[in-house]
């Protein structure tokens, strides 16, 4: 070896600089709940499993990643909006079933641990979480110098989150009959990046196309839309029977999961408010409308099955917080299928 010993930081890894970065990440993530028990740099996390007027609980958990979205942001310097996205997509996974989110686990994959960009992003974790009434308590932050350049980074996240059992919502309750209303998306939300990050290399001039005032880049990289909070008013409701997230795979790939034996959604597709940036879209790519539904979202980012009877009250109270809310189709009976019908309006 000529007399020179290899070193950890040698290969890539600054033990020392990762040390100084988590001491900083600890204070990040303090918690005034008093149910998380450990101290910040403790090899787990700690939390005591005791839920306030939960009779029944069941336990909620999910594990998220936000997808090739994460490399934009990240390039862009967007650290706080993909913060919201990586935490808004896993809130809403398991509000639809009926889960108030609790506590989150993140983790960090680095080529190289730069202290002020990965101390940011626990930052903007934990705010994402606080927002949301549920806290950051603790993750894995690595460094991989074979794996990832300097730069780079991948974020993923886990999530707890609590529901009584007498209040999870599955689907089963589903009956045709049943009225589906759509809760609006403010764009792409997470899903859909790996072919507009494409248009962005083989068109470039899509980048100056202006989505209701904002560039086509702020306008693709807003954060996922939580929609936790105007959700609590009808949690818990007899007449609430379902709730699907519309991700990747859209509407029909997601309304499907939630659909009991005996069902068929049929959805109106005249109906479908279709978000300004996916006719953008569509132009640049020619991307076919079956395509362009099984891709996105189209401007529905959550769907929820309710009774007819309350139909005109959830719509009602949804909007009143904010959440444009509005009718696209119904429950009938089927063997699980979702049957579109008449044509998107572009």
């Amino acid at each position: 070896m000529n007399g020179k010993g290899h070193t950890y930081k040698a290969a890539g890894v600054d033990v020392r600089n990762a040390e100084r970065t988590k001491d900083q990440m600890g204070v990040l993530m303090e918690t005034k709940d008093t149910r998380v028990l450990n101290r910040p740099g403790a090899f787990a996390s700690l939390f005591l499993p005791r839920f306030e007027g939960v009779e029944n609980p069941v336990l909620v958990l999910k594990a998220e990643e936000p997808g090739s979205k994460q490399w934009l942001a990240l390039e862009h310097r967007r650290i706080p909006t993909i913060c919201q996205d990586l935490i808004h997509h896993l809130i809403n996974d398991i509000v639809v079933m009926g889960a108030k989110p609790e506590v989150v686990l993140d983790t960090i994959l680095c080529g190289q641990m730069e202290k002020e960009t990965v101390v940011s992003i626990v930052k903007h974790l934990a705010m994402a979480c606080q927002e949301q009434n549920c806290s950051l308590i603790g993750g894995e932050t690595s460094e991989q110098p074979g794996l990832l350049e300097k730069g780079r980074y991948m974020l993923n996240a886990s999530i707890l989150g609590v529901v009584d059992r007498d209040r999870i919502v599955d689907g089963s309750r589903i009956r045709p009959g049943d009225r589906i209303l759509a809760l609006a998306s403010n764009g792409l939300h997470t899903n859909g990046y790996s072919l507009v990050r494409k248009l962005m290399a083989e068109r470039p001039e899509i980048m100056k196309e202006t989505i209701d005032g904002l560039s086509f880049l702020d306008a693709i990289l807003l954060p996922h839309t939580c929609y936790y909070k105007p959700l609590l008013l009808i949690q818990g409701k007899p007449y609430l029977h379902g709730m699907a997230h519309i991700t990747g795979g859209g509407i029909e790939g997601n309304l499907k999961r939630i659909l009991p034996e005996g069902t068929s959604a049929s959805i109106d597709l005249s109906h479908i408010r279709v978000h300004p940036l996916f006719p953008v879209i569509r132009h640049y790519g020619q991307v076919p409308e079956e395509d362009m539904l099984q891709t996105f979202n189209m401007g529905v980012g959550l769907v929820v099955v309710v009774d007819r009877e309350h139909e005109a009250d959830v719509l009602e109270q949804l909007a009143a917080e904010g959440c444009p809310t509005y009718t696209i189709g119904e429950i009938v009976e089927g063997a699980r299928n979702i049957t579109f019908h008449n044509y998107l309006t572009w």
